[in-house]
């Protein structure tokens, strides 16, 4: 397994070693040892959720409370997903930013977000299937989202799907309500950054 840590504090790239032959393909798409290794404790695998999107979906950017937050270890199994890691931590040296990472049944790779950092994709082509790996359970009370379109987050969606052809884009009502980030940030949804620091050292070493 190959790993990349991502510009944003709290992130990382895994890209998985793949063994193939005439009948296909063999890896290991999640080792939890070596993920607490780079974390400092292990992910408390609550949920696992599974996705499937048109091509031109876009879904997020989604982040929950924290404490106790929502970590995510995602992968897209079927098809292709640009995924969106955006800083949502208010006092953040990267607040606001974001970073892209291809996910596909390719490369295979997956990405992790810590607790506070929110999450985003578009689906590059139909079916494109996403499993993520949570940390806590759904918790509507306590999860939130930011306009993936807000201009103050500057992502860059794709506009052409992975066939080339021109991507239309569909969001939820939800996700198109949703407020932009300085909005966010008035009305006191986004995380501390300060106290996400303060509660992921309190994770460090745990084995729970």
């Amino acid at each position: 397994m190959k790993i990349r840590e991502l510009a944003i504090s709290g992130a990382w790239e895994f890209t998985p070693i793949q063994h193939g032959d005439s009948r296909g393909v063999f890896l290991e798409a999640y080792q939890a040892p070596l993920l607490a290794e780079v974390i400092g404790h292990n992910l408390d695998l609550a949920q696992v959720n599974v996705s499937v999107s048109a091509a031109g979906t876009v879904r997020g950017v989604h982040f929950a409370d924290v404490p106790p937050g929502q970590a995510k270890y995602v992968s897209c199994v079927v098809g292709a997903v640009l995924d969106v890691i955006v800083d949502l931590r208010v006092g953040s040296p990267t607040f606001g930013q974001h970073e892209a990472v291809l996910l596909d049944d390719i490369d295979r790779r997956a990405v992790y977000l810590s607790e506070g950092l929110g999450h985003a994709f578009c689906a590059l082509a139909d079916g494109s299937t996403v499993a993520y790996l949570c940390s806590t359970g759904y918790n509507p009370a306590a999860e939130h989202g930011v306009n993936p379109m807000d201009p103050a987050l500057g992502i860059k969606w794709p506009t052409v799907g992975r066939d080339g052809a021109p991507l239309t884009f569909e969001l939820s009502a939800k996700d198109s309500a949703a407020p932009g980030l300085g909005q966010a940030e008035i009305d006191g949804l986004l995380p501390d950054f300060e106290a996400v620091v303060t509660y992921l050292r309190s994770r460090v070493g745990s084995s729970d």
